[in-house]
C-alpha cells in the first residue's frame, strides 16, 4: 500500500512556503516568539458556545498536550502527535510500503501526516465537545458543531504554527508549544505554593506555615517545598543526560587532517519517545469515553468496566486505561499536602473488572508501579519507531556522513563500514535513553513537580535543544562555508 492516491488530496492542502533565503538569526527568533504569542492568546480564548469551567481531571495530559480543556487549543497538540504516531506504526509494520530516505517520499509522507492530523482534529474536537458545558445558543446540536469547528480549527492552527517554526524559527513547534504550557504552570504552581493562588489550600503554602511559627514551622515549610525541589532536580537530571554521549572520531576523505567528531546522544531520540507516549495515552482515554456506554459482556463482566470506569465528575476512576494513565492525585492541591498524598498512595485502593475472574482490588502504590513501567514500554516502542522513520538509523546516519565527505580513520572508505560501526551504538542507545526518559518521566510525575515531571522534562530538553539550536545558527551566521560543509542550504 502507497499513498500516492492521496497526492492530489494533499498537493491542494495549504502550506507554508520555504524561505527563499534564509533567515537571521534574529529573524528566527522573532517568528518563534510571534508564534509563541500567538499560542499563548489561544490559549485564554474560549470558543462560542462554551460555558467557562475547570477541569482538573484532564490536567496532567492537558500540560504535556499544550492543551487547554474548553479553550481553542482544546486537543493542543494531540491530532499531530497522534497523526505521525498511526503513521510511523504503519510505516514501521509495512502496511505502507514507502522508502523514507527518498526525498519525494518523505514529503509524500509529510503531507499524509498533516491530511491525517486534520481528520483527527476534526475528530477529536467533536468528542471533547461531549465532555463540556455548552450553553445552546443555536440549539444544542447546531451549538456543539459550532464549538467542534472551532476547537479543530484551534487544533489545525497550531499544526500550521508549527510549519512556520519549522521553516523559519527555532526548534519546533510541538517543543515550544509544550515549554510554553509548562512554563506557564510552573510559574503559576511556584505562587500558588507561596501564597495559595491557584486553588491551593492556605494549610500547604510556605507562607502559613512560617507565619504559624512553632517548632515545626520550618519543617513544614520545607516540605511544603517538596514540589519545587523536585522540579530543581528532575531539571538537573534532564540536563546532566542531554549531554552524556559517545563521540566517533570522523575525518574528511578530501582533507587529512581535518575532522571532527560525531555525537551520539544517550538521549538519542531526545524527548520524542515522551511526547508520543502521552499522546497515546491520551487517545486511549479519549477511546475510553467513547465505550464507556457498551455494556455488553466479556468473560462475566462488562466490556466498559475492563477498559475505563469513570465517576459522576467524569474523572477515571478504573479499568485497564486508569492502570496506565497519570491518575493520581496532585500533592498540592490536597488538604495535607506531601504527607496526606503518601499515606493515600500507601493506604488507598481500586477496584479493576477482570475477564473471569471478576473485581480485583489494586492498590494505588501498585498503580504507580504499573503506569511506570508502561511509560517505559510506550517510549521503547515509540522511541524505536521514531528512529526508523525520521532518518536516524545507523544506516540513514551512515548516508549521511558519506554524503559530506566524512569517514572513520582506520576504516575502509565504504557506508558499510560506517553503518557497522554506528549499528553498534545506535540501537542499543536508542532502548536505553527511550526508557531512561520513560523512567525518568513517570518517576517525577509521582513528586508532584511543578509542571508535572513529564512537563519538566521535556521543557528541560526542549530548551537544551533550543540552546544547541541557536548556537549552531550562529556559527553558520559567522562561518557561512559551514552551511554548504553540512549540507545546510
Amino acid at each position: 500500500m502507497g499513498l500516492e492516491q492521496l497526492s492530489p488530496i494533499i498537493d491542494r492542502l495549504p502550506a507554508v512556503k520555504a524561505p527563499l533565503v534564509q533567515p537571521t538569526l534574529n529573524q528566527r527568533l522573532f517568528y518563534t516568539a510571534a508564534v509563541l504569542v500567538l499560542f499563548f492568546a489561544m490559549y485564554h480564548i474560549y470558543p462560542a458556545g462554551v460555558i467557562v469551567g475547570d477541569d482538573t481531571q484532564t490536567q496532567f495530559l492537558q500540560m504535556v498536550m499544550a492543551s487547554k480543556m474548553g479553550s481553542l487549543i482544546t486537543t493542543g497538540i494531540g491530532p499531530i502527535v497522534l497523526a505521525s504516531i498511526f503513521l510511523q506504526l504503519f510505516v514501521g509494520a509495512k502496511i505502507i510500503n514507502l522508502d523514507l530516505s527518498n526525498p519525494k517520499n518523505k514529503a509524500l509522507f509529510q503531507g499524509a501526516q498533516k491530511l491525517l492530523a486534520i481528520i483527527l482534529a476534526l475528530f477529536e474536537a467533536y468528542i471533547y465537545t461531549n465532555l463540556m458545558q455548552i450553553d445552546p445558543i443555536f440549539g444544542d446540536t447546531g451549538t456543539r458543531v459550532l464549538v467542534a469547528l472551532q476547537i479543530a480549527l484551534g487544533s489545525i492552527l497550531l499544526l500550521y504554527f508549527d510549519e512556520i517554526i519549522a521553516k523559519y524559527g527555532i526548534g519546533s513547534g510541538i517543543g515550544l508549544f509544550i515549554a510554553g504550557g509548562v512554563s506557564l504552570s510552573m510559574i503559576t504552581g511556584l505562587v500558588g505554593i507561596l501564597t495559595g493562588y491557584g486553588g491551593i489550600p492556605q494549610a500547604n503554602t510556605v507562607i502559613y506555615h512560617l507565619t504559624e511559627g512553632g517548632a515545626n514551622a520550618i519543617p513544614a515549610a520545607i516540605i511544603a517545598l517538596v514540589p519545587i525541589i523536585a522540579t530543581i532536580l528532575v531539571f538537573a537530571i534532564s540536563v546532566y543526560a542531554e549531554n552524556i554521549k559517545v563521540e566517533i572520531p570522523l575525518a574528511f576523505e578530501r582533507a587529512r587532517g581535518y575532522g571532527g567528531r560525531f555525537p551520539i546522544k544517550f538521549l538519542y531520540t531526545s524527548n520524542m519517545p515522551v511526547i508520543l507516549a502521552f499522546a497515546f495515552i491520551s487517545a486511549i482515554q479519549l477511546f475510553g469515553r467513547m465505550v464507556a456506554g457498551l455494556t455488553f459482556d466479556l468473560g462475566g463482566v462488562k466490556f466498559s468496566d475492563i477498559i475505563a470506569v469513570y465517576d459522576p465528575t467524569g474523572r477515571l476512576i478504573g479499568g485497564f486505561f486508569y492502570l496506565i494513565s497519570p491518575s493520581f492525585p496532585s500533592p498540592i492541591a490536597l488538604a495535607g499536602g506531601v504527607p496526606v498524598f503518601i499515606n493515600l498512595m500507601l493506604t488507598s485502593s481500586n477496584t479493576w473488572m477482570v475477564p473471569f475472574m471478576g473485581a480485583v482490588l489494586v492498590p494505588e502504590y501498585m498503580h504507580a508501579i504499573i503506569y511506570v513501567l508502561a511509560l517505559v514500554v510506550m517510549s521503547v516502542i515509540f522511541g524505536m519507531l521514531w528512529t526508523e522513520t525520521s532518518g536516524m538509523t545507523s544506516r540513514d546516519v551512515a548516508g549521511q556522513l558519506k554524503g559530506v565527505g566524512l569517514s572513520v580513520p582506520g576504516f575502509r572508505r565504504d557506508p558499510r563500514m560506517i553503518e557497522g560501526i554506528l549499528a553498534k551504538y545506535i540501537p542499543v542507545i536508542t532502548i536505553l535513553g527511550s526508557g531512561f526518559v520513560g523512567l525518568l518521566a513517570g518517576m517525577a510525575d509521582l513528586t508532584g513537580a511543578l509542571g508535572t515531571g513529564t512537563g519538566i522534562l521535556l521543557t528541560a530538553g526542549i530548551l537544551h535543544k533550543t540552546y544547541e539550536e541557536m548556537e549552531s545558527r550562529q556559527m553558520f551566521e559567522m562561518y557561512p562555508a559551514l552551511k554548504g560543509m553540512l549540507g545546510e542550504e
